[in-house]
């Protein structure tokens, strides 16, 4: 990932960046809608170091979006009202399926850590497939940062 320019100071390390996207329990996914109409959605998702994996409904506005404009911007976010306490991360690249759509489980080695990080963060362990939901994996191209918290250092 290229470096950020613009708020360096109060970016983050890549360790605290890992960290805070692992325990991040919600993310907001921004799509291009009909007409180029923005549509933001928020969905769990889980973080493997190098991508943002989305356990999607199919049959949902956030998929029909992508199929036509796989461009996205991903924000995970925290820290409420007080302004030193804000944190987060906007990542922003293309979307693409992976694996069977809809997911119904068969074996797959691209999807064996997103299923076993999501399991383990959302599901007691044990990922369950309904046939309604497949994978979308967010590749950044852009990532940039905040910790208003490094301004009182």
């Amino acid at each position: 990932m290229p470096a950020q320019r613009r708020g360096a100071a109060i970016a983050m390390t890549r360790p605290e960046l890992d960290a805070f996207l692992q325990a991040g329990p919600v993310c907001r996914l921004g799509t291009i809608g009909p007409g180029g109409q923005p549509h933001v959605s928020a969905l769990w998702f889980v973080w493997d170091g190098t991508h943002i994996w989305l356990n999607s409904l199919l049959h949902s506005q956030r998929w029909t979006d992508l199929g036509r404009d796989p461009r996205a911007s991903a924000i995970v976010d925290d820290g409420g009202l007080d302004f030193t306490r804000l944190r987060g991360v906007e990542l922003r690249g293309r979307v693409e399926v992976v694996g069977e759509t809809p997911r119904r489980g068969a074996p797959n080695d691209e999807l064996r850590t997103p299923e076993r990080l999501f399991a383990d963060k959302y599901a007691g362990g044990a990922l369950r497939h309904d046939g309604r939901h497949a994978w979308l994996r967010l590749t950044p191209e852009k990532v940039t940062s905040w910790d208003f918290s490094k301004l009182r250092r």
